[in-house]
């Protein structure tokens, strides 16, 4: 495949000088103390627009003629590069339409609009709203700028591979998140190109693994899938360019389940203090979980946006909460009497527990007259505290269900 050049990458980023923000590559005691390793985390969640796309969509518009540019611009996207393409057609003053899944989080058709672009929501997955964008290419005589199977775009996505080989130039393996392969495919030229021996080491969400089907079977092909909390990665059809690229410069390709991403996304919140979306946290969960062969090496994983839906967040630190202990629910019977919810409370003070929620229910089918339920939804400390707090309830005669 050669398509794509080392020299392609080295002029995207002299295009991207001034417009794309060199992202910080920063160890992290976290992940490192966790694997065994020496991790290092290139964060595009802090990129313009919140992730890497605007390092592609900007140098593919920049070589644009004028008149292609003022014949109007149309992208489809997950959110992302939707944000990208937007920001870069209004840089060169070029009128932008953006197909998004009907699915796509609020936060992020919101930020592509702010940045100028008109949304139409289309279908319920990427691959839907590519067939829609396409359909409105041809009708309109636009002009597109595909996310992720355009040389162009490619090299625009390559010049991370540049930064992190300068920043670390000692890194033995690269970790990076894999949808329609845009990213991957020019960060694994530009590492190829210039240390061979770096691994370069892709990641799916097992929900929608395109890209290692297509390896496997060693020809493009569609995946079935199902839905996946990385959306950005949500791809079921990857391009044969990005497929002819990833075939010849990537190492290995492996897959993340849901449950491992958003715990990857808690765990970058809350100790490493980083906001990723889905996908951008499908490296780190790489890392936490499926490289047990590396020990004492240098690894980078490619943090690639943080344009998480703040509802899609919440929902993951409360399950995150309620798995580790540190949130439960749990409802009981008490005498529909004065005093009665005050005792109970007092009780489950005594115990520790944070009370975050009380609810009052005297229509609870099953319980009798003269009794009401009491759901309490209580912050602890861990599994253990959980634990103490139903033997203490059960000390004075209250049966508890845990929920």
């Amino acid at each position: 495949m050669k398509c794509l050049s080392l020299e392609d990458i080295e002029h995207a980023r002299k295009t991207l000088t001034g417009v794309v923000c060199r992202t910080e590559l920063a160890y992290t005691n976290t992940l490192s103390d966790l694997t065994g390793n020496k991790v290092y985390l290139k964060l595009e969640n802090q990129q313009r627009t919140g992730s890497f796309k605007l390092r592609g969509a900007y140098n593919k518009v920049a070589n644009l003629s004028n008149e292609e540019r003022q014949r109007g611009i149309i992208a489809s996207s997950a959110g992302n590069h939707a944000q990208g393409t937007a920001l870069a057609a209004t840089l060169y003053q070029a009128p932008s339409t953006i197909v998004m899944p009907k699915n796509a989080p609020l936060s992020k058709v919101k930020a592509t609009r702010s940045y100028g672009a008109t949304v139409v929501l289309h279908g319920s997955v990427y691959d839907e709203a590519y067939a829609e964008a396409v359909r409105l290419q041809e009708e309109q005589g636009l002009t597109f700028v595909h996310p992720f199977n355009d040389p162009l775009v490619i090299a625009g996505q390559g010049t991370i591979g540049l930064e992190i080989l300068e920043d670390l130039p000692e890194v033995d393996a690269i970790v990076v998140p894999i949808g329609g392969g845009g990213l991957i495919a020019g960060i694994a030229v530009a590492v190829k190109s210039l240390k061979p021996n770096v691994k370069v080491i892709g990641v799916q969400t097992k929900n929608m693994p395109s890209m290692a089907e297509a390896v496997a079977k060693r020809c493009v092909c569609t995946c079935a899938g199902r839905p996946t909390i990385a959306d950005g990665i949500a791809v079921k059809t990857p391009g044969d360019v990005t497929f002819g690229l990833v075939s010849q410069y990537v190492d290995e390709i492996v897959t993340v389940d849901d449950e491992e991403i958003a715990n990857a996304i808690l765990l970058m919140l809350e100790r490493i203090k980083t906001v990723s979306e889905g996908a951008g946290a499908a490296a780190v969960a790489a890392v936490m979980n499926r490289l047990p062969e590396y020990k004492n090496c240098n690894i980078a994983a490619v943090v690639s946006g943080g344009n998480i839906d703040v509802n899609m967040m919440s929902r993951i630190i409360n399950k995150g909460m309620a798995k580790s202990g540190r949130k439960v629910v749990f409802d009981t019977v008490i005498p529909d009497r004065p005093g009665s919810l005050w005792k109970l409370l007092q009780l489950t003070a005594d115990t520790g527990a944070n009370v975050l929620a009380v609810t009052h229910k005297r229509e609870t089918p099953d319980v009798e007259l003269g009794a009401v339920t009491v759901e309490l939804e209580l912050e602890t400390a861990d599994d253990q505290h959980i634990q103490d707090i139903r033997e203490r309830m059960e000390e004075h005669q209250y049966h508890v269900n845990i929920r």
